[in-house]
Formats: C-alpha cells, sequence, structure tokens
C-alpha cells in the first residue's frame, strides 16, 4: 500500500502472528489473515528480521479482523490473551538486548524494575519501531502514552481498541514482578479522538 509511511520491523509482525496462533489456533489465524486481506502470510509468517516493512495498517486491520472473527467482545478478550503471548515470544526475541533477562535486573527491587523496565520497553520502541511511547510517571502510577500509534492505526471508534498493547504491559509486569498481577488499562485512545493512546498502569499490584 502507498499510502504506508509507518513500519514496524518484520521480526514484530511475526511476533504478532505467532501470538495470535497461539491463542486462536492456525485455522483461526487464516480466517483473520483473509479477512484482513493478507493471504499472502497464511502458512508464511514474516521473517524474524529488524526491516522496518511491516506496516501500521497491517497491524490494525489484524486487531481489526480479530474483532470482526470474533465478535468486539470476543475480539478484545483474544487481543489482550494474544498480547500476553506477544510478551514471551519478544521476550525470547529482544529480552538479552534490552537487559531485562540479566540476573542484576531481577535482582532490583520492585520500584526500580518497574521504572527501569517500563523505559527500557519504551526506548525499544522509540528506537527499533516508527511507534512513539511517551512515559509519565506519578508516585502511584506509570502512564504509557502512545502518540503514534500502530494498533487503531486510521481507526475511528467510540471507546478504546488497543487491547493488544495492554495485554503486552500486562504480562511483562507479570513477569517484572515475579507473578503479581497489575491494574492495566487503556484510558484514553487516538482512534476514539484523544491526542495518544493512554495506558494506565499502577505500581502497587493488585496481588
Amino acid at each position: 500500500m502507498s499510502n504506508d509511511t509507518f513500519f514496524y520491523p518484520q521480526k514484530m509482525g511475526r511476533i504478532i502472528l505467532l501470538g495470535m496462533e497461539e491463542v486462536i489456533g492456525q485455522g483461526g489465524v487464516n480466517a483473520v489473515l483473509r479477512l484482513a486481506g493478507h493471504e499472502e502470510w497464511i502458512g508464511n509468517y514474516p521473517r524474524a528480521s529488524m526491516e522496518r516493512t511491516f506496516p501500521f495498517s497491517s497491524v490494525s486491520t489484524l486487531h481489526q479482523s480479530l474483532e470482526q472473527v470474533y465478535g468486539p467482545r470476543g475480539g478484545r478478550g483474544l487481543a489482550l490473551r494474544t498480547g500476553r503471548a506477544c510478551f514471551k515470544y519478544g521476550l525470547k526475541e529482544y529480552g538479552s538486548m534490552m537487559g531485562i533477562t540479566e540476573m542484576a535486573f531481577r535482582l532490583l527491587p520492585l520500584s526500580t524494575k518497574l521504572h527501569t523496565g517500563a523505559r527500557t520497553f519504551a526506548d525499544l520502541f522509540n528506537r527499533h519501531t516508527d511507534q512513539k511511547v511517551r512515559l509519565e510517571e506519578t508516585e502511584t502510577q506509570i502512564l504509557w502514552h502512545i502518540e503514534r500509534c500502530p494498533l487503531c492505526w486510521e481507526r475511528r471508534e467510540t471507546e478504546p481498541v488497543c487491547h493488544l498493547a495492554v495485554g503486552v504491559l500486562q504480562e511483562a509486569l507479570y513477569w517484572l514482578s515475579g507473578g503479581k498481577v497489575f491494574n492495566v488499562e487503556e484510558t484514553a485512545c487516538i482512534a476514539k479522538g484523544d491526542p495518544a493512546c493512554t495506558i494506565v498502569i499502577d505500581r502497587i499490584p493488585l496481588s
């Protein structure tokens, strides 16, 4: 598509499809890819390369097609679960590069891990993709502002739709904290006219 100007690396496109396959199976992914107009990826996922050639429009269409195949509610739940699965694949691909799999990092106090982990994670997107993330921190919350977002790219909706990003952050926090659950909620979304997609993370775990 000639109007595409912003991209993820091929590797991140592959991670999204692998995460989706883990949640809905190969048949489910094939149905989503057909609806999204990406039959070329059926049984032929993008390569694990750092080339930025996986368009934001494709990320958004995949997300939207998931909702169309499984219904808005079902699609939302599956996008969250896909995001959680994506974190595992992403950790395998990017973990050592980010330094978060090192023992020294694992031994830091939780508050330091949250602060450092959020910055490192934002830096990954800002440096290696065309997604733009800005962090804001208060004593009780971390605000993850996606100022250029592939998940809702060119969508117009009445409520926040970047469920996959919420799932990735939920799983990242679960992993960082050694199994604690945090409240993670998207409160603003470019798709509904907000200036950025804002995901609010409570610093104190629920459990």
